[in-house]
């Protein structure tokens, strides 16, 4: 029996072993799976974070993008429907076109005292206010011609209207649209043409009354036959400048039919009529092609009665006639003037009187208001 239970003994402690060894491998085995499960489930979980985050950034993106779009759209919609509003509402409120082509309101420079032309260096310039009809102030700068400009220095209005009987011509300047005469262009202009002559400066920067063609040529009228009054014989010249011209050649063409003409007409950067001026505005570029543009525009300007009809005018105007235009002019283009004188130049008004055009060519860059500093204007002018 000893003999027999010692293997059998054996042979249990032998499986045991066994047992043991075999659990232990399938542990390990099993320990190492886990493992490998955990760090593949880690490798999964890191490569799918970046992908979200990038995803996230993306709809971000797309979102604010979308944001954009709806707001760019927002704002065309809207510039496209001012674009298209504009027009009927200048067509049903004509007013607002006679205002655009006067610009009365836009005084610059600003802040100046149109009382006190010595503040812009005009120390021999002497401020009137004249009055052609009941509640109508109109302002007038008179600059004495330069011999005299030592001796103008403080004195009263009472002593520049005395002057005006001296043997110097007289230049009635009749400035264009916007700003007063004591723009910087055109007080430049006046020390200039008052070389030999006095410069009387008709303005409605701070003139009383609602600006309009008629009343604008009335008070020209007004202004001439003052200063006819004062300076007897002497030469009387009026000059235009842009929309200025349409009121000298409205003047003029009165004055010439009641037989009391000017001694000349000088016209500086004129254009023909204001239908064909409007239409070549720099301010019409983004309407001259829009449908209807002569009814929307353009036919508001001739219910308003303004018309400045250069080119009807000078076929009934008698003195001599003087253009002077630049080819680089942006607001009145060369054409324009050009045309003005192709069509003054045969009138038969003109045939007992001399019609010049002095072009200046586009490298001088005179463009619309600068023809003042040519050094050629006094012998021009002369």
């Amino acid at each position: 029996m000893r003999k027999r239970t010692e293997p059998v003994a054996l042979e249990h402690e032998r499986c045991a072993a066994a047992g043991s060894s075999s659990s232990g491998s399938a542990a390990a085995a099993l320990d190492a799976d886990c493992r490998l499960k955990q760090n593949l489930r880690l490798t999964g979980t890191g490569a799918a974070e970046p992908r979200c985050a990038a995803d996230a950034g993306m709809k971000r993106a797309l979102g604010r993008r979308k944001g954009l779009w709806l707001r760019l759209r927002k704002i065309l919609f809207c510039v496209l429907g001012l674009y298209i509003a504009i027009p009927f509402l200048i067509k049903l409120c004509p007013g607002i076109q006679a205002k655009l082509i006067f610009l009365n309101f836009v005084r610059v420079p600003y802040f100046i005292d149109l009382k006190k032309p010595q503040d812009q260096g005009l120390n021999h310039t002497c401020n009137y206010y004249l009055q052609p009809e009941e509640d109508v102030t109109i302002g007038v700068w008179h600059t004495v011609p330069a011999v005299w400009w030592k001796n103008a220095q403080g004195k009263d209005q009472m002593w520049y209207e005395d002057a005006l009987a001296s043997s110097h011509a007289i230049i009635l300047y009749l400035h264009g649209n916007a700003g007063t005469r004591g723009g910087d262009h055109r007080v430049e202009l006046y020390k200039v043409s008052a070389g030999g002559t006095h410069t009387c400066s008709l303005g409605w920067g701070d003139s009383v009354g609602t600006p309009s063609e008629r009343g604008m040529t009335y008070d020209a009228l007004h202004v001439f036959d003052w200063i006819k009054a004062r300076s007897g014989d002497n030469p009387v010249y009026i000059w235009g400048h842009s929309l200025g011209t349409g009121v000298a050649t409205n003047l003029v063409r009165r004055l010439c039919e009641r037989e009391t003409p000017p001694d000349a007409l000088i016209l500086e950067s004129p254009f023909t009529n204001i239908r064909e001026e409007a239409k070549s505005h720099p301010f019409s570029v983004i309407y001259r092609y829009f449908p209807g543009f002569d009814w929307f525009f353009l036919d508001p300007i001739t219910s308003s009665g303004i018309k400045f009809a250069n080119d009807e005018n000078v076929k009934h105007i008698s003195c001599p006639l003087l253009i002077l235009h630049a080819e680089d002019d942006p607001v009145v283009p060369f054409q324009l003037g050009r045309k003005l004188y192709s069509i003054a130049a045969p009138a038969r008004s003109f045939r007992d009187f001399k019609v010049q055009f002095v072009p200046f060519h586009s490298d001088l860059g005179y463009r619309h208001k600068y023809i003042y500093k040519s050094p050629e204007l006094p012998r021009i002018l002369r």
